[in-house]
């Protein structure tokens, strides 16, 4: 569904120095640099994948997204979305597709959501009984019935975010992009949106990617990640084997009655000791060792065992890039 080969990206940007003088120079002779925002990346994403594309402020994320939603023309490479050329901006193309920005809103400010919803309707040419059911499917999902009167600018964050979504999604596109769609949004709502995500990709088979910084969302909705960093894609891959790469332990957490004398580094390393809980890092090897010897030899309430923190993966990953490229 999404193809892209040799992407890279650069702008050519206008440097000036800080100072009354320096401005008065550049009247007459301006001084440029090229900034390199996407080098050289290549990637496929098919049909109904839901794909979370990650990296810091910065790494060429939005550039990305926004060549593969036909915003920007690369610099140069080759992309096909649904078997068009972005750019080039055919109507065909607009129909199948749709870009949601969690910092950028397309409702309309001083109207209600429904009466954005119809200018929509009539933009993509949305047949009258395609459009009724599809926007009683968003409705229900998004559990939008009390906000499609009321003014948009009246809405809180979360609201508008789920009518934004409900806005993308009217002519059922076949490819969302998604920028950050839960940016801003209380942890209640995240998991609204999050939730609605996955029963639309699984009824729909939408192919999806994905940026956040919210790890909840990629944990919860992607098996594939990809990591950008600085213009070029250091991972692309599986979630869990990003994570087993570059965070080779699991978090053991036990609790007592009180924590009882014991040399807590033999068996992994100590993260946190409290009054009746201990934290460990462990091996992966030897987590079912050792998780058995505390069940054996001391009077455990509870145990824990989970992954290592998404975010704490995602840094070493970035960390690794930055050492091998020094």
């Amino acid at each position: 569904m999404i193809e892209v080969q040799h992407l890279h990206k650069s702008f050519r940007v206008h440097v000036r120095q800080a100072g009354w003088l320096d401005a008065v120079r550049h009247l007459w002779k301006r001084q440029y640099q090229v900034v390199e925002a996407v080098k050289d990346i290549s990637f496929t994403i098919p049909k109904g994948e839901i794909v979370g594309f990650l990296g810091p402020n910065g790494a060429g994320k939005t550039t990305t997204m926004k060549m593969l939603a036909g915003l920007l023309h690369p610099t140069s490479g080759k992309m096909s979305v649904g078997g068009f050329v972005p750019f080039e901006q055919r109507p065909e193309f607009k129909k199948m597709m749709s870009l949601v920005m969690g910092q950028k809103s397309q409702l309309i400010w001083d109207i209600p959501p429904m009466e954005t919803f119809l200018v929509n309707k009539a933009i993509y040419e949305i047949d009258d009984r395609i459009f009724r059911r599809t926007l009683d499917e968003l409705v229900e999902l998004l559990e939008l019935q009390p906000l499609l009167t009321k003014q948009t600018r009246s809405l809180s964050l979360g609201q508008r975010m789920r009518c934004e979504l409900a806005a993308a999604l009217l002519h059922r596109p076949a490819i969302l992009f998604l920028d950050e769609p839960t940016i801003g949004l209380d942890v209640h709502t995240q998991e609204k949106v999050r939730r609605f995500i996955a029963e639309y990709n699984r009824e729909h088979q939408t192919t999806i990617l994905l940026t956040s910084h919210y790890m909840g969302d990629v944990t919860a909705l992607c098996d594939r990640i990809m990591i950008i960093n600085y213009g070029q894609l250091i991972y692309d891959g599986e979630l869990s084997v990003l994570t087993e790469k570059l965070a080779p332990y699991k978090r053991l957490e036990v609790r007592f009655s009180e924590v009882p004398n014991a040399r807590w580094e033999d068996y992994g390393e100590v993260a946190e000791i409290e009054d009746s809980r201990v934290v460990l890092r462990v091996n992966r090897e030897r987590v079912a060792e050792v998780s058995a010897h505390f069940l054996q030899h001391f009077h455990v309430h509870d145990i824990n065992i989970q992954d290592p923190p998404m975010e704490e993966v995602i840094t070493r990953a970035f960390q690794e890039e930055l050492s091998h490229g020094s």
